[in-house]
């Protein structure tokens, strides 16, 4: 049996977060399928944002499988990035946009399979400061793959021009399936004691009676913040290509660069929230906020539009940690799991509508799906983030008193 100490043992447990967030690998390619499949702007972008729709279902079914199956979680998780591989590369092979949805749901079904064991696993087989510490470099590992994900997708397009090409980053998945399958242990004894383990936490008191209705809040807070998040990224491509021109393949690149800002978010979210307190969510909405209006209002102005693209993804990854840091006060602890869930959901709801509602403000604010115009949205989206600041403020206040 590997050694689970070992770096490359390390390694190969993170390497399947590093491919769980390629669901939005194409987003640069979008402007691209658009036009060679003869579909509408919002169709496109659901060729991004439909895994995450699956994703909702399968976190929820998973479990449920291997109990019935008497599935392990390592096997679960190999099921999942094999799934991944196969539902992603078929659309390198077909022209069709129907088969191409389809293989997208099952890409999001693979996500779905093994989401929660990347941490179950872990959990199981380290603990301490170890095992805080690779829950740590997991999260970050969700961020390098989708930032290299996309670079190496956007690349595949700039080099080939071809919109099947991009598509092939995820081959890669059959590579950290072998290594996953090679390198980490599967130990039936160390999976029941943590089972055992997760029972008597769940029956633990942890002084909280009923579940509050700030969960269900804090649930649609989630949803509005991945319509404005996964929104931003889906359209970017296409407002790039109406300002550089229709042969700009570049659009992958910042969207990279735009992940490594989300990286940093986590990584700096402990201090700064050590600092403000809750004035980290404040800061990390009124940062979003004036991300939207930058590329709301950046017309044809390339590098204030990018400049907004870069500051977005920092903000987001201090706001959504702090919502999973309130729940543990806002339900009994038989009930977390519960509410988490139901946050994930408003997380994932959010992402897959999010072409929808895009499409929905521009007609509502009378703008056409084209060009610069796609950028319509955005000021209202920051406008809708201050004054959900601004009433969380007011609610606090009022609670205090």
């Amino acid at each position: 049996m590997n050694s689970k100490d070992s770096m490359l043992t390390k390694l190969a447990f993170l390497s399947v977060s590093f491919v769980i967030t390629s669901a939005y690998a194409i987003q640069g390619a979008i402007p691209q399928l658009k036009a060679a499949l003869g579909v509408s702007q919002a169709q496109a972008e659901y060729l991004a944002t439909t895994p995450s729709f699956a994703v909702m279902f399968f976190v929820v079914l998973s479990p449920i499988l291997q109990r019935i199956f008497k599935i392990s979680d390592k096997k679960m998780i190999m099921i999942g990035v094999g799934l991944v591989g196969i539902a992603g590369i078929i659309p390198f092979f077909v022209n069709n946009y129907a088969t191409i949805l389809a293989s997208r749901l099952l890409l999001g079904a693979g996500f779905g399979l093994y989401n929660s064991q990347c941490i179950s696993m872990i959990s199981v087989w380290y603990e301490g400061h170890v095992q805080s510490q690779m829950l740590g470099w997991r999260a970050a590992a969700e961020q390098i793959g989708q930032a290299f994900t996309l670079f190496v997708a956007g690349q595949l397009l700039a080099w080939t021009g071809n919109w099947h090409v991009p598509f092939l980053v995820y081959a890669l998945a059959f590579a950290v399936l072998a290594l996953f399958a090679i390198r980490v242990p599967d130990d039936a004894k160390v999976e029941v004691a943590a089972e055992a383990s997760e029972q008597v936490e769940a029956v633990a008191d942890n002084g909280v009676e009923k579940i509050s209705p700030l969960v269900y809040v804090l649930a649609l807070f989630a949803f509005v913040l991945c319509i404005d998040y996964v929104g931003l990224e889906n359209r970017f491509s296409g407002l790039a290509v109406a300002i550089k021109g229709s042969n700009y393949t570049g659009a992958s690149n910042f969207l990279s660069l735009m992940l490594i800002g989300a990286t940093l978010g986590g990584l700096f979210y402990g201090a700064i929230h050590k600092k403000l307190g809750f004035g980290t969510v404040y800061l990390g909405l009124g940062l979003m906020a004036l991300a939207n209006f930058m590329i709301g209002f950046a017309g044809d102005n390339f590098v204030i539009l990018t400049a907004g693209l870069l500051m977005v993804g920092f903000p987001l990854q201090l706001v959504s940690p702090m919502i999973f840091d309130l729940l543990p006060t806002l339900a009994p602890a038989k009930n977390q799991p519960m509410v988490t869930s139901l946050v994930l959901i408003g997380f994932n709801f959010g992402a897959f509508f999010s072409p929808t509602i895009a499409e929905w403000t521009n007609k509502l604010l009378g703008q056409p799906l084209e060009g610069l115009h796609l950028a319509a949205p955005f000021p209202l989206y920051g406008s809708l983030l201050i004054v959900i600041a601004l009433i969380i403020m007011i609610s606090r206040r009022r609670a205090a008193k």
